[in-house]
């Protein structure tokens, strides 16, 4: 895989950049849940982690067929306070690349005719409208200082597609089938 305008590969390296990102910001913050006795947030930030980092890896696998250094800009929530806060700064994360980076990171890549960026791109700003509604529903539970009443989290291994759906056949992004997905 490789890109040929400079455009795309340099939205691809501040996808993988914020991907990144949220994939450690998301650990630290579920394990801050499961301190805090929000056992199934804490759950349900790991398990969204792990699909920030299927995004992250997608990003940097079109890229890797050569070895460079290259300064990555992308923005980053920082901090911690408390749960209900955590969640917003994920949800906030979450709405900015639904509604700002991901549909410009496509149409560019569209433009350019980079078909891995935009299978990149596509799977990256479907999962994440998932996660912002999950994000959304755990914030809600734990304004009324409840924990979320889940049994386990699934996340597609190649398009990061989570649920909470043990009876999903195939992901409804990719149509990889259920029994690859993680679960957490």
């Amino acid at each position: 895989m490789s890109v040929n305008n400079a455009m795309t590969a340099d939205f691809l390296r501040s996808a993988y950049g914020g991907e990144s990102m949220a994939h450690m910001r998301y650990l630290i913050w579920g394990e801050e849940a499961q301190n805090d006795n929000y056992p199934n947030i804490g759950k349900l930030f790991r398990a969204i982690a792990y699909s920030e980092y299927i995004h992250a890896k997608n990003h940097f696998n079109i890229l890797k067929e050569k070895l460079y250094d290259a300064s990555v800009v992308s923005g980053a929530v920082f901090g911690s306070t408390n749960i209900v806060d955590n969640l917003q700064g994920a949800i906030n994360g979450e709405l900015h690349e639904i509604n700002q980076m991901y549909p410009v990171y496509f149409e560019t890549a569209k433009f350019q005719n980079e078909k891995e960026a935009q299978r990149s791109f596509h799977f990256a700003l479907e999962a994440e409208k998932v996660h912002a509604k999950l994000f959304q529903d755990a914030q809600n539970s734990a304004k009324s200082n409840k924990d979320i009443d889940i049994k386990n989290v699934y996340v597609c291994p190649v398009c990061g597609f989570t649920t909470l759906d043990a009876n999903l056949e195939k992901c409804p992004i990719c149509n990889t089938k259920k029994e690859l997905f993680k679960s957490f």
